[in-house]
């Protein structure tokens, strides 16, 4: 199994080094001088914003209705003329790439009824989009192209029946999208060049699993803005690939980005190498509000996370590898990989920490959590949480 820190790559396909930007460089200089990610006090957080439907409110209408977010890596759709329903946001959308490469976010709504134009999860594969109900077909850049029986719509101009668009943004191999309009995309922009950095608008898709988590989503995003759990709640799984790891961290607009390494391997390490650096560190991602990328050596999981209650949240976790496996071998490594993070460390392990932890704090015990040294992550989170929820 490739670990998130396994020293070296031997398998199929594993990705050429190329040079981190200078921001990712940053964060390895920073370990390598010892200045590493850490708050010089004890924090609390008050337990009512994991708990209180009142305040999910607030942050749905707040963020989550306001704010660019990523809804899938390109790799989803990495052929012109295919498309996908996504239903988690609340709000029937479709994601689609045109016959000219070109990604969109529409409304999954044909304008002639309001019917639902393509149903389930799975990627159509097609140049044109027919609605169940009249036969109304649209193409993937949302264009309405033929209606039945059109001389009994006289006037109508096709023009101006179009599936309605939302705001997007395609880089460094994601696809955010804005649920209203007039979106700033300036630092999601800037993040596609770290992500460049791992060749991710490259990869392929090997496998994606919606998870429904009984927590806030909080909880979940804790998990990953933090190394004090590692080696105790992953003790069985990665654990000891993290043992003495120590961090560092920095914020592009809201979103955060930390690296943690082994201090003992860096001696020597070719920092501009990024397929070297991989080996003996893991960067990790956490694009507000609510997106998580976990980089290993030789594959990504990105995880959109997309609440549905104060206590209820679904997690879609993709997993991108270098190229499609070309062998039972290769397919083996890969399926390897994916049970221990989707299946053991995230849903066994994570997901069920950030479980227990919501039944834990909905009994009132706990007012406040309270968080360590380690764990400056978490409370720059509820940061950026209130600056944000002011705006």
């Amino acid at each position: 199994m490739t670990s998130p820190m396994e020293r070296t790559s031997t398998v199929p396909g594993a990705l050429p080094g190329t040079r981190p930007t200078e921001g990712q460089l940053a964060l390895a200089q920073a370990i390598a001088d010892g200045c590493t990610r850490t708050q010089q006090a004890i924090a609390t957080v008050p337990a009512a914003v994991y708990t209180d439907p009142a305040h999910w409110q607030r942050e749905r209408d707040r963020l989550f209705s306001r704010l660019p977010q990523v809804l899938c890596p390109s790799a989803l759709l990495p052929e012109p003329n295919m498309a996908v329903p996504h239903d988690a946001t609340g709000k029937p959308l479709l994601i689609t790439r045109d016959g000219e490469g070109k990604a969109h976010v529409f409304l999954n709504v044909c304008r002639h009824r309001g019917t639902r134009l393509i149903e389930g999860s799975e990627v159509q594969c097609s140049k044109r989009m027919t609605c169940p109900y009249h036969a109304w077909t649209f193409a993937t850049d949302g264009r309405l192209l033929a209606l039945p029986r059109p001389d009994t719509f006289p006037g109508l101009d096709k023009a101006d029946y179009g599936l309605v668009e939302l705001e997007s943004c395609e880089t460094g191999g994601l696809i955010w999208y804005a649920p209203q309009g007039g979106a700033d995309f300036s630092d999601v922009i800037t993040l596609g060049a770290d992500f460049d950095a791992f060749a991710m608008r490259d990869l392929h898709l090997f496998r994606r699993k919606t998870h429904e988590v009984a927590s806030n989503w909080k909880l979940i995003m804790d998990a990953f803005l933090e190394s004090y759990h590692v080696a105790r709640l992953h003790a069985a799984t990665i654990g000891p690939f993290f043992k003495d790891g120590v961090s560092s961290g920095d914020q592009i607009g809201p979103h955060q980005r930390s690296l943690v390494c082994r201090a003992e391997e860096l001696d020597g390490v070719d920092f501009t190498d990024m397929a070297k650096l991989r080996r003996i560190g893991t960067f990790a991602y956490q694009l507000f509000p609510a997106t998580v990328l976990v980089i290993s050596p030789d594959y990504i999981n990105i995880m959109t996370l997309w609440p549905q209650a104060h206590n209820r949240t679904l997690v879609e976790d993709f997993m991108l590898i270098p190229e499609e496996p070309k062998s039972d071998k290769a397919r083996d490594h890969w399926e390897r990989s994916w049970k221990l993070l989707d299946g053991g460390v995230f849903a066994g392990e994570d997901f069920r920490a950030a479980a227990l932890g919501q039944q834990g704090l909905e009994t009132g015990a706990v007012p406040h959590l309270t968080l360590g040294t380690l764990e400056s992550g978490i409370r720059r989170l509820h940061e950026i949480i209130a600056e944000q929820m002011a705006l």
